[in-house]
């Protein structure tokens, strides 16, 4: 595991790479660029950032106009006010029509910490999974999010991204990794158990995977960084090749990552599917590690899962 680096800050620095990539790429910000990272763009191009103050509704129906104009709008704010506020408008103005806007929303789930409940956004991936023509993105490290903010400015259509604000490690290496949208990625191999992770979690499933081989268990790991439209053919043959499942994500249980892969796996081949994330409960003020343990986000739930999930197998 390399340095750690919060995933918003690789998007500040990916904006910088395109201003100079893609002279039609745009950056809208709701009073809040010098937290999402915004601020990095407006530094090397004023000219194309708009600050819209904190009206984050009218701020995608500005985003959604300058699409049709030819302009890659990427419209950022916390994902609390993306995913929540502007919903009606994201999908009506964009995704309705298909426009091509990256709602790029930073600050999302648990580990916005301090700021509380209103403010951990733990149902965003539900809600814009919801609505048809979305297309969503939740990057495990400052790697993965650079890649795939180059990608989603080179694809035509609504995109979601989730970004976070707690510094995370670098688990992918620079120069050899690829990011495809709807591809997963296996991370390691096993055929005792498949732990599927998107976003600040894939980590801790790689060391769940090291605490599980010291006991006999020999877990898959797969990243799941596209979590709409998701792996079905990466997901199905681990399914049929491990014969049980944790999914583990820093979100609901309800709508998220492991409603998605549990959605594919019934339907083709029916499998145990345990999830690690957020129990149907809000957040609470308090340091991002702290919260992790309490809501059971850790090392120790996805191996106390993975070996439930191994005690289920017929």
């Amino acid at each position: 595991m390399g340095n750690k680096i919060a995933t918003r800050e690789a998007y500040g620095k990916a904006l910088v790479k395109l201003s100079t990539l893609n002279k039609n790429v745009v950056v809208l910000d709701a009073d809040l660029s010098k937290s999402t990272k915004t601020a990095d763009f407006k530094a090397v191009s004023p000219e194309r950032f708009i600050n819209v103050g904190i009206a984050e509704s009218n701020m995608m129906g500005i985003a959604a106009g300058l699409s049709t104009c030819g302009k890659i709008p990427f419209a950022s704010t916390f994902a609390m006010f993306a995913a929540g506020r502007a919903f009606e408008q994201i999908r009506n103005s964009i995704c309705y029509p298909k426009l091509n806007v990256k709602i790029c929303a930073t600050h999302a789930g648990l580990t916005v910490g301090e700021d509380g409940a209103t403010h951990q956004s733990v149902e965003d991936i539900s809600l814009m999974r919801s609505i048809p023509n979305m297309t969503i993105i939740n990057p495990a490290d400052a790697v993965e999010t650079e890649a795939a903010i180059l990608a989603v400015a080179e694809y035509n259509g609504p995109c979601y991204v989730r970004l976070g604000r707690l510094a995370v490690s670098i688990i992918n290496d620079a120069q050899s990794y690829k990011f495809e949208i709807g591809k997963g990625i296996t991370l390691a191999d096993g055929n005792d158990v498949t732990i599927v992770a998107t976003g600040m979690m894939v980590e801790l499933a790689l060391e769940a995977k090291d605490i599980l081989s010291k006991e006999g268990i020999n877990a898959r790991v797969i990243n799941i960084h596209t979590i709409k439209p998701i792996d079905i053919e990466l997901l199905i043959k681990a399914a049929k090749e491990t014969k049980a499942m944790v999914t583990v994500e820093e979100h609901s249980v309800i709508g998220g990552l492991g409603s998605a892969v549990a959605e594919v796996v019934t339907e083709e081949c029916p499998i145990p599917v345990l999830k690690v994330g957020i129990k149907d409960t809000f957040g609470e003020s308090g340091k991002p590690n702290e919260l992790l343990k309490v809501y059971g986000l850790t090392t120790e739930a996805i191996v106390e899962h993975s070996k439930k999930a191994v005690s289920l197998k017929k």
